[in-house]
């Protein structure tokens, strides 16, 4: 009885390891520590975390599940990189998706509860300094798409744009990301934000196909190194 309750302690604690490891790792994937078509070394992250290669391969295994992460035959865990046909296709789910969220968001902008949940998500929209490439860029852009995915209430849209990790795709473009075309995305998240606290759903549907086309056009306008060749047929 006593070998059995040490072996359900150790399957917590494994269990606990292999959770915290996953946050770790995803979090540096989302905020840019780990770069596309970056190869994470065990060895460096069982020295960096303190923990031994079992749970971490767990961890990096689950993450590969998740489409983060590529498990490569002789190389190990490399941070996933979009091909450019997935990236296309990508930002053609995406449009569609977050047209529908910004439909049903500005709906629900009539309820005041909601209304000032998401004017307090997407504050620092409004704030006058000037952005600059980097991760604290690309995690406020995430949060002003969060809000308004937040706004709908659709929960199943929230899982499945969730799916489709935006912070990835968007560290993959960042080499496009510059002070000019982040001042022109800031000013397309207002004129959004502000055609969805207007109540005017049509204009802000169309402001966020508008916005999202652009980002999509940046992709043809990045070398071929940047994305993953895609598989020979």
């Amino acid at each position: 009885m006593e070998n059995l309750t040490d072996q359900s302690e150790q399957g917590r604690v494994r269990g606990a390891t292999v959770d915290y490891l996953l946050h770790r790792v995803r979090q540096g994937i989302l905020q840019g520590l780990y770069a596309p078509g970056q190869r994470l070394i065990e060895a460096d992250l069982t020295r960096e975390f303190g923990v031994s290669r079992g749970p971490l391969r767990e961890a990096l295994h689950r993450l590969a599940a998740d489409n983060l992460l590529e498990i490569v035959p002789n190389r190990g865990a490399i941070v996933r990189r979009l091909s450019m046909r997935e990236m296309l296709e990508l930002f053609s789910i995406r449009i569609a998706l977050e047209c529908l969220a910004v439909q049903e968001g500005t709906a629900n902008l009539s309820d005041q509860a909601i209304r000032a949940r998401f004017e307090t998500d997407i504050q620092p929209i409004w704030l006058p300094e000037q952005r600059v490439p980097s991760g604290d860029y690309i995690a406020e852009n995430k949060a002003f798409h969060d809000a308004i995915i937040r706004a709908s209430g659709n929960e199943t849209l929230a899982v499945v744009t969730n799916q489709l990790q935006l912070p990835l795709l968007m560290f993959q473009l960042s080499k496009k990301l510059t002070i000019a075309n982040i001042a022109a995305s800031l000013n397309e998240h207002r004129s959004i934000a502000q055609a969805m606290l207007d109540g005017d759903a049509t204009a802000a549907e169309t402001r966020m196909r508008q916005h999202l086309e652009r980002a999509r056009s940046i992709a043809f306008e990045m070398p071929s190194q940047v994305f993953r060749a895609e598989p020979k047929s």
